[in-house]
């Protein structure tokens, strides 16, 4: 997920073996047997005592990550009850004190977790247990660095300043699109938080300078993104912002204030827009503007201090993989030359011969009649037509998926201020409690990089069948633990997405639409040289340059787009590596399930068993389908 992107609820990101290691001690859940005699008296209330005890940690653990990010308890639309404290006006800080105070927190409740004894559980509860524990390890971020900020959807994210992520991209898309202002009360809450922005930016700078401190530095291509986008956020007048043009439209509807009142608050929003959030970002601007000289001119995070062991972590937090850096590289290349083999094939087939596949799908993308206009008409027609995709596939989908999820999905265009470092498109949550529904960003910086052979493939990747459809599904998991039902894990969610491109393709989606199908294709091609550019980006010391020109070579994909990827990767590393590696070992799941039960397999019900018992780490869902297929058999 992407985040907020995030998020893509992004997809968007554990490790298989996060906090698995004291959990391992009970029993392997794929081989488990059942005891044939009751259980003492003695034995049974032990095994109450541990489930309390062990709720009363997940709900410590909820609270703990969320009365730290207010903003992402109003993204999932918590409760002063879920967190344990009033959040609708409070905001995040980020000095080095507070990101030690929640770190520490949930490794400690990590380890507790994972050190209550379990006996005769089922495996729903060991699953709990396990996921849990990894969930608060995550969160709570490599205990070998204390650099970077804890992200809701990614974890343990690098740089607090940057061109794609943190806090002054994300609070913002959250205050303006999930924030509610439906009373008097919620409008006074949205601008308490307006008026904290000096706050947020002052913890901000001090925590770049401390990582700054330890020689930690961005690379000068991410902090300059970063300063255009914090340039780019006052530019216009502040009566003219998104925070005050949401803010007025929102209030214009609460029909029990007057007039007069309606527009005193928002000229208060003006004013704290004006005198505070202004100021705010410009500083941090200012600070990010210093630090430039200093910041790196090499790419990968094999440059920061530590930055190889560091990489080796985001490969096994964000990929859900042992694997090197180069074991993957190889594996990237494989993928590359077996997906561009099915691609000229297709391109062959439609008179397409001269240069590389590269080559001929930067010509293909070059044609009229797969280019929607650069116009406010030709964005709704790109809009108009991801609606129409949703509804078909949703339809097609009904035989291979037995469960629908309850919340709706919604496609929005990237606001433009945040377009130029936002990826090609995102996928964002539905409030838990279904006020707001799950939404397919969608970017339109350059109406060349949708060409309409692309569009479907994005549309299944981040509304339905993928990332829409399983988000929404973990969160109607009410029987979970909160934090399962938001669980990040990078590999299953964004493995999950690439293989719904799959299954659509499997549906027919792309029947008689030769072009289509080699936009899937060329989706997924992108996601194989993901493995080639992050490891040779992070491991391989490739410069940016290198790694553009062989995105662009390899996949013919808008320059526009690739520069944007790939200056992505350099922010995130191993982000990118979970596409692929998911998806793979979910197809690799389906086959071992075909395999085992012959006619008996359904791919209904194969569905439900990945995506009901919520996103969990491969070994977790490897276990899952054990279980269910010696159930089967």
């Amino acid at each position: 997920m992407n985040k907020n992107l995030k998020n893509s609820l992004l997809a968007t990101a554990i490790i298989a073996a996060l906090g698995l290691t004291a959990c391992d001690k009970n029993n392997d859940i794929a081989t488990e047997t059942k005891t044939t005699t009751a259980p003492s008296a003695t034995n049974e209330k032990q095994s109450v005592n541990a489930k309390q005890e062990l709720a009363s940690l997940y709900l410590q653990a909820k609270q703990s990550l969320f009365k730290q990010r207010a903003l992402s308890a109003t993204m999932y639309g918590l409760s002063e009850e879920d967190v344990g404290q009033a959040v609708s006006s409070k905001m995040e800080l980020y000095s080095p004190e507070n990101e030690t105070k929640l770190r520490t927190e949930l490794l400690s409740l990590s380890n507790k977790i994972a050190n209550i004894k379990l006996d005769d559980a089922d495996i729903t509860t060991k699953n709990n247990q396990q996921v849990m524990s990894g969930l608060a390890r995550y969160f709570a971020g490599a205990p070998n660095f204390t650099i970077g900020f804890i992200d809701t959807w990614m974890g343990l994210s690098p740089f607090i300043v940057n061109q794609i992520n943190g806090p002054l991209i994300d609070i913002p898309r959250i205050m303006q699109n999930d924030q509610p202002i439906t009373t008097e009360q919620e409008a006074l809450d949205y601008i308490a938080r307006l008026a904290q922005f000096d706050q947020l930016a002052a913890s901000i700078i001090e925590k770049q300078a401390a990582d700054a401190a330890q020689n930690w530095l961005p690379s000068k291509v991410t902090l300059k993104g970063a300063i255009k986008y914090l340039k780019g956020f006052t530019l216009v007048a502040a009566e003219q912002h998104s925070f005050v043009s949401v803010f007025r439209e929102k209030v214009e509807k609460i029909e029990s204030l007057s007039t007069e009142k309606k527009q005193s608050l928002t000229n208060r929003v003006i004013a704290e827009v004006s005198q505070v959030v202004y100021p705010a970002y410009q500083s941090v601007e200012k600070a990010s503007e210093q630090l430039l000289a200093k910041a790196r001119t090499e790419s990968g995070i094999w440059a920061q201090p530590k930055g190889s062991a560091y990489y080796q972590d985001a490969i096994k937090q964000l990929g859900d993989s042992e694997l090197t850096p180069t074991q993957i590289h190889q594996l990237g290349l494989e993928e590359v030359a077996r997906i561009s083999s099915a691609m000229d094939k297709i391109l062959l087939e439609q008179g397409y011969n001269k240069g590389s596949v590269g080559e001929r799908m930067v010509a293909l993308n070059e044609e009229p009649r797969f280019l929607y206009e650069d116009s406010k008409a030709g964005r709704e027609e790109l809009l108009s037509d991801i609606n129409g995709y949703i509804t078909d596939v949703t339809e097609k989908m009904a035989p291979v998926f037995k469960t629908t999820p309850s919340y709706q999905v919604e496609v929005k265009a990237f606001p433009v201020e945040v377009q130029d470092g936002a990826p090609g498109g995102q996928y964002t949550s539905p409030a838990v409690d279904g006020s707001k529904p799950g939404i397919y960003w969608i970017n339109l910086r350059d109406m060349k990089a949708n060409p309409k052979f692309g569009l479907k493939t994005l549309t299944y990747h981040e509304a339905n069948p993928g990332h829409h459809w399983q988000i929404a599904l973990n969160l109607d998991q009410a029987e979970l633990p909160f934090l399962r039902r938001i669980a990040p894990y990078n590999a299953y969610a964004e493995g999950w997405a690439l293989y719904s491109e799959q299954v659509a393709y499997e549906l027919g989606m792309y029947e008689n639409d030769p072009f289509g199908d080699l936009g899937r294709l060329q989706a997924e091609l992108f996601r194989a040289v993901r493995l080639v550019v992050d490891t040779g980006l992070h491991d391989k010391r490739w410069t940016r340059e290198q790694a553009i020109t062989y995105m662009s070579e390899q996949t013919g994909t808008a320059e526009s787009d690739v520069i944007a990827e790939i200056e992505r990767y350099m922010a995130w590393p191993g982000q990118a590596l979970g596409y692929k590696l998911g998806m793979l070992k979910i197809l690799s799941l389906r086959e071992q399930a075909k395999n085992r039960l012959g006619d008996k397999f359904d791919l209904a019900e194969f569905h439900d068993v990945v995506l009901l018992n919520g996103a969990v780490p491969m070994t977790v869902l490897s276990r899952n389908i054990n279980h269910w297929l010696d159930t089967k058999l």
